[in-house]
């Protein structure tokens, strides 16, 4: 590691697109480092050492532990070394034994032949439109090396593909707040500061909490993480903190600053319309606010006021609801109206049953306070899931790989593939609009593992029998590669050389390469290169650059959008040379809607009335009966208060594991270690845990109608008695594929309901999951998911 040291730019002459002799007041510095980035953080690289390890990036206050397991993880005799294909596939191209049948190693120009012939004799027959382009970006740090944009780039390329929509983690938000608000996008790069949050939040009540471990990451990087810090802050500037949620966890402070109420899951919107109700009818409300910002405020207040439903949804309504007491429910409702107070919903409430509605409820609850664009006031979504939000870097504009245009029109929610692939030609709602789903022959995936982030994962494995070829670039040998027909090794981000960028993170990184790629592994580029000249389309994919011209386009690309803003910029050699870059600094704190509060009509927002609709017409005339105008109470179709909870009477939660990304490192030194029993943990209240005879460090069987997983019990205080949480996480491991089958490992998504949240979004509904669970005897199960498959000869 060389001596960090701010150094002036090297650029000769300007950078590229600025005038020559123009006089450039604003010189970005460099870091002289030897960085590696990850989703997780940006590390310093050891070279002198055998192989060359990570430690942690000196000026990274919080740094992940995730990201110093990759190394020896990548490292891993998991690693896919040779293209391969399915033995049945390569036999007769049958669609069956996907998931069972042994692989057969072949040479890269073979599997590539097979590949593009496959391509151009479903292009020929059924057109794009039958070729699915998955992926899901696993928020990777490099900005061209990103399976997803080069995976879209080159279907793009030979004519298109069916593309997917949205996120499985913002699903129902990302389809709501633009008709409400603003785009989720927009309003994660406009969060207030952390630095604005203690210095003016008195009351801070987090719906969800403020999960930190879900702040380890960031889409491109999360370079230095400040999550932590800033709650620690904000407490100690003397912030209360309400945490609304059943696990305790979920807002890591010392409970002497954080009051806990521990609610029933999927009820939080109840409890926002009680609180919204206590402040109309006990006159604390901000009327001037709502009548010159908001727009819709009548038409709600007459639902809360139980005028349209005949059912007022007062504190008393929603207590049995949400097993919060009414008493308490005014009360915070009236502190909040009295104190500079903040509104955080997190991510996980809206992946669930009508998960629109409690982003909405949040925000309608925020604007009855009347303080929203006051610094520390108003509301979120939110604080915790990633860590950008609360950043106080300034917004820049970062390089990216252009995908070009995509000829084919059709799309799914993302959340729908296994709806899809079961129902070609089938109708279905999504945001105003009546769809039909395509039907899909081939499904060429990069990036993601659909058998880890899908629900209902038998429902999925029943889906992906309909195609004709999968194709996949995989690191590893997961469930996912092993339900391919064809499996094309991929390099993993450590073992290329890229461009480190995310948005609101102070730095812009030269990512060398540390490693050679295992085998033949190849990076995506390269795979996307190679099939293109097959196909007689290399030109058009390449632009006659190899990787480094790209990433030297890229860069100058992007020194000409810093040009226009002001920002001179080094060479790409003198980049190159440096490691990293410093990007500029806010000049004053970032206060969220600000502008919008002090003028609506000279800063509207982006929706039709560019105010904050309380009630949307739009939405009101789509008639979906699950997603009316107006925030409103729909009870979830599976949760305890519903019948189906006498047999299956714990609620179970799917949240992000802190030890890793999802499934990514699954296989890590650091995630091994926190299993239990060699399965995922299962977290169980006392209470539960004892009527069930179950102790801590227990081998427990988790199951539903949908099927059955093995899990290692935690027995804590620190989860409401009723409820379950098993993290995303676990390789699916299950003894067999079909009805009946057991997940040896603990994947949530064995259980979890595959259903839209409504016609409105089609998001994802991992968290409307309702189980049973009971001590388990493993003996004679053993887990398999870490094992390689089976090989044959051609």
């Amino acid at each position: 590691m060389k001596q960090e040291k701010m150094k002036e730019p090297r650029a000769a002459g300007g950078p590229a697109g600025a005038p020559q002799g123009a006089s450039n007041p604003n010189p970005l510095p460099t870091l002289d480092c030897d960085l590696a980035v990850s989703h997780w953080g940006v590390y310093e690289v050891q070279r002198d050492q055998v192989p060359p390890s990570l430690k942690a990036w000196r000026m990274d206050a919080d740094p992940s532990p995730i990201g110093l397991s990759m190394m020896d993880a990548y490292r891993s005799g998991l690693r896919i070394t040779r293209p391969a294909v399915r033995a049945g596939w390569l036999a007769n191209r049958s669609t069956h034994g996907r998931g069972e049948e042994p692989f057969v190693e072949v040479p890269w120009d073979t599997a590539l032949d097979l590949v593009a012939d496959e391509l151009q004799r479903v292009t020929g027959r059924f057109g794009n439109a039958a070729i699915f382009g998955g992926s899901y970006g696993w928020s990777s740090a490099g900005r061209f090396h990103h399976a997803q944009s080069q995976v879209h780039r080159f279907l793009n390329t030979i004519g298109g593909y069916v593309r997917h929509t949205e996120s499985y983690s913002l699903g129902a938000g990302r389809v709501l707040m633009p008709h409400v608000v603003a785009e989720v996008d927009e309003l994660k790069d406009m969060h207030h500061s952390w630095e604005v949050l203690a210095a003016h939040t008195r009351l801070f009540v987090a719906f969800g909490g403020v999960p930190v471990k879900n702040a380890q990451v960031s889409a491109g990087g999360a370079m230095q993480h400040m999550t932590r810090d800033g709650l620690a802050a904000t407490a100690a500037a003397g912030c209360k903190f309400v945490l609304i949620s059943p696990d305790r966890a979920d807002l890591p402070l010392p409970d002497s600053a954080v009051e806990w109420l521990p609610i029933r899951p999927n009820t939080d919107t109840a409890a926002m319309l009680a609180m919204a109700h206590t402040l109309l009818v006990q006159g604390r409300h901000d009327e001037a606010f709502v009548r010159s910002h908001c727009a819709g405020f009548d038409q709600w207040r007459d639902y809360l006021l139980g005028r349209i439903d005949g059912v007022a949804k007062s504190a008393e309504w929603a207590a049995p609801i949400t097993q919060v007491s009414a008493a308490r429910l005014e009360s915070l409702a009236l502190e909040m109206a009295s104190t500079r107070s903040f509104v955080n919903v997190a991510w996980s409430l809206q992946r669930a049953d009508h998960g629109e509605q409690p982003f909405w409820a949040g925000v309608g609850l925020a604007a009855l306070l009347g303080q929203i664009g006051l610094p520390g006031g108003g509301f979120g979504v939110g604080y915790g899931p990633t860590n950008v939000v609360g950043s106080g870097n300034a917004r820049v504009p970062g390089p990216g790989l252009p995908q070009g245009k995509n000829a084919v029109e059709a799309s799914i929610p993302c959340a729908r593939v296994a709806d899809m692939l079961l129902n070609p030609g089938a109708t279905f709602d999504y945001n105003g609009k009546p769809r039909t789903y395509p039907d899909i022959r081939l499904v060429y995936w990069a990036g993601g593992n659909p058998f880890h982030h899908h629900q209902d994962l038998q429902r999925l494995v029943r889906a992906w029998q309909k195609p004709e070829t999968v194709v996949v670039h995989e690191q590893v040998w997961n469930f996912h590669a092993r339900m391919a027909d064809v499996v094309l090794p991929a390099s993993a981000s450590v073992e290329r050389d890229d461009i480190g960028f995310a948005s609101l993170e102070p730095l812009l990184v030269a990512m060398k390469a540390i490693d050679q790629p295992p085998g033949q592994a190849r990076d995506d580029f390269a795979i996307f290169s190679d099939l293109a000249e097959r196909m007689g389309r290399k030109g058009e994919f390449t632009e006659q650059r190899d990787a480094r011209g790209w990433l030297m386009h890229l860069y100058e690309s992007w020194t000409a959008k810093m040009a226009e803003r002001g920002h001179e910029v080094p060479t790409f050699d003198a980049f190159w040379a440096a490691g990293a870059v410093r990007l500029p600094q806010s000049s004053k704190p970032v206060v969220m809607f600000e502008d919008f509060r002090r003028d609506c009509a000279a800063h509207p927002l982006k929706t039709p009335s560019g105010k904050i609709e309380l009630t949307s017409a739009t939405i009101a005339a789509f008639n979906y009966p699950d997603c009316p105008g107006y925030p409103a109470w729909f009870a979830p179709a599976e949760w305890l208060g519903a019948p189906l909870a006498e047999r299956f009477p714990l609620h179970m939660l799917s949240d992000q594991p802190g030890n890793k990304l999802h499934s990514q490192l699954d296989f890590s030194a650091l995630s091994l270690a926190g299993k239990v029993a060699g399965r995922e943990p299962i977290l169980i209240s006392a209470a539960d845990a004892t009527s069930r005879g179950i102790a801590h460090g227990d081998v427990v069987r988790v199951f539903n109608d949908r099927g059955a997983l093995l899990a290692g019990a935690v027995v804590s205080e620190g989860i409401r008695a009723g409820v379950v949480k098993l993290a995303t996480g676990a390789w699916w491991d299950p003894d067999r594929l079909g009805k009946g089958a057991l997940d040896r490992h603990g994947n949530p998504n064995t259980l979890t309901r595959d259903v839209g949240a409504s016609r409105l979004s089609q998001g994802c509904t991992a968290q409307t999951c309702l189980v049973q669970i009971e001590k388990a005897d493993a003996t004679g199960v053993p887990m398999r998911a870490f094992t390689l498959p089976t090989f044959v000869a051609r």
